[in-house]
């Protein structure tokens, strides 16, 4: 499940096979799934690539699938595949944040680009995450020392004015400043401000 596939939810069989052969024949892994509850069962935060999920479906459907994921915390990007009277509710999960919708019958180089591009996108998205959370990691091994001294740091304050704000000796600013420096991985206050870039 961790590996970055489209997972396809259809209860069509015929639907699922083609449109499995299809990614595969563009070197797109793909994982399929009968039911939303059966793909429910199978995910967890880390599932990564993208959903192709059909709206209607006997059982649960795609939109309380949808539902469901965005309970769950998920941000996978999701595909609607949807007949001509579901467009006014694919177009309403669009605005709720579905990545895309497609009516039957299917564009098949179409479908196959978004795919495409929801995979790469929920790959940067992981990326960036993984980035914030080794940032946040390092700023909580920081004293509340460390903190204030960093704050100001990127508030591009010399250090003595930082001793002067936090009336504590030049020197003193000088060690936490190092020891700031050295848990969060950076050598100038330059690199340190480019960490947060991506938001703490």
């Amino acid at each position: 499940m961790n590996t970055p596939q489209a997972h396809l939810v259809d209860d069509d069989e015929a639907i699922r096979d083609a449109l499995c052969w299809l990614l595969k024949s563009r070197g797109l892994p793909c994982a399929a799934y009968d039911s939303a509850e059966s793909f429910l069962a199978a995910w967890n935060p880390a599932t990564a690539g993208c959903i192709v999920l059909d709206m209607r479906m006997s059982g649960m459907s795609g939109l309380d699938c949808y539902d469901a994921l965005l309970e769950r915390g998920s941000t996978l990007p999701v595909i609607f595949l949807t007949g001509h009277g579901d467009v006014p509710l694919a177009v309403a999960t669009l605005k709720r944040g579905a990545f895309d919708f497609f009516e039957k019958p299917l564009n098949d180089n179409e479908l196959v680009t978004r795919i495409e591009e929801a995979m790469a996108l929920d790959s940067r998205q992981r990326a960036e995450n993984a980035t914030v959370d080794s940032v946040n990691a390092r700023i909580s091994r920081l004293t509340t020392r460390e903190r204030q001294i960093m704050d100001l740091v990127l508030a591009g304050k010399y250090n003595k004015v930082i001793a002067d704000e936090l009336n504590i000796s030049m020197r003193t600013v000088e060690v936490h400043r190092a020891n700031l420096f050295d848990k969060m991985q950076v050598k100038t206050a330059v690199e340190l401000a480019n960490l947060f870039k991506t938001g703490r």
